[in-house]
């Protein structure tokens, strides 16, 4: 048995993209055990939204939760609200919810490759794939209207309707991007720096997934079919505009870049078939009613499953508003995956695991 040393990593270290405090023990470079903290960026987000916003407002707020994750906040709360009035938002709209989803899902899948490469030691495919990632900012941008801060989900339906010129100029990007992709997923797959130094590292099995209850990309990637898309028809119809769940069984590093490659060619088809087959109807259900009751949503983010509840009581201030983040769910399955790793290949691992802590900590 070798000498044990605790090395900090955090909150503030060159390889994490927010705050967040690791304490690895290690024993001959190997890590045997790991301590997280996630809430450093707290911000009382949830109060707020109870106590100084009318329930209107609220989707606005949430949008604020995180700049990367702002269409899935938005879209969540709006469902959750729209529930406890017990509306159904127009088809059209529930299209057009899934097409800047799948939007947001390309974008936040890439920014997540690009910070692999780059904490694996990959600068120049760092910045090739941030270059590949901004046509997907400049879509986002011309049907919300925002690159970040979309504010496109609202109670009751969507903010903006999709001009048939914009519709159009998505399709010829996603075009041009086709290619792209395919370079980016020759290079994950076959390079060295990210295929082979990466296959074996940070391994989650699909036993240890399932007892840690852990979601997205990162449960898909050991072999876990979760994904509520496939799961929530009755709010938005994913299965009508193409969707198909990927995943893979290696459980490592690798494995979760690819699962997020393969991913973002399902979101071009689910995007293009959204696109020519987008229904004709309103974008907004109106109605002067208050929240009553209770209510759940869960919401397939670009990390995995986003949970809202609510509690209304009849009056234009919601009773009580609680927000879980993928990130939260997946906090023990990465703590799992560092154990008998290199302490070396650490920054790899967090970057395929893509937290969000201002989700997390709000």
């Amino acid at each position: 048995m070798g000498r044990q040393y605790e090395i900090p990593v955090g909150a503030q270290h060159i390889s994490l993209l927010e705050p967040l405090h690791f304490k690895f023990t290690t024993e001959n470079e190997k890590i045997i055990s790991t301590d997280a903290n996630v809430y450093y960026v707290h911000r009382g987000i949830e109060q707020a939204c109870v106590s100084k916003f009318k329930f209107r407002q609220v989707s606005f707020v949430v949008g604020r939760v995180c700049g990367l994750c702002s269409i899935s906040h938005t879209t969540a709360y709006s469902q959750v609200a729209e529930k406890l009035l017990k509306i159904e938002i127009p088809k059209r709209a529930k299209y057009l919810r899934m097409l800047v989803i799948e939007l947001d899902r390309i974008h936040s899948h890439l920014l997540c490759l690009s910070h692999v490469a780059e904490n694996s030691g990959f600068e120049a495919l760092f910045m090739k794939t941030m270059q590949y990632r901004e046509f997907s900012m400049e879509l986002l941008e011309a049907v919300c209207g925002n690159r970040i801060q979309y504010d496109f989900s609202i109670v009751g339906g969507v903010a903006r309707d999709l001009k048939p010129e914009i519709g159009q100029l998505i399709l010829q990007r996603l075009k041009t991007f086709m290619p792209q992709l395919e370079e980016l997923v020759n290079i994950y797959e076959n390079n060295w720096t990210l295929s082979l130094k990466n296959k074996g590292v940070g391994v989650l099995t699909k036993q240890d997934a399932m007892l840690l209850n852990v979601v997205g990309p990162f449960a898909r990637a050991a072999g876990l079919a979760v994904d509520v898309r496939d799961e929530t028809e009755d709010l938005l119809p994913w299965k009508e505009v193409g969707f198909e769940m990927i995943t893979d069984t290696a459980g490592d590093v690798h494995a979760r870049n690819m699962i997020r490659l393969r991913e973002i060619y399902v979101s071009i088809r689910i995007i293009q078939n959204i696109i020519n087959g987008l229904p004709e109807g309103e974008l907004v259900t109106e109605t002067k009613a208050f929240p009553d009751g209770e209510a759940t949503v869960r919401l397939e983010a670009p990390r995995g499953e986003l949970f809202y509840y609510a509690k209304g009581n009849k009056t234009q201030v919601l009773e009580r508003l609680k927000i879980k983040a993928p990130t939260f769910s997946n906090v023990a399955g990465m703590v799992k995956a560092f154990e008998g790793n290199e302490y070396g290949s650490a920054p790899a691992i967090i970057a395929s695991y893509d937290p969000c802590l201002s989700c997390t900590a709000r």
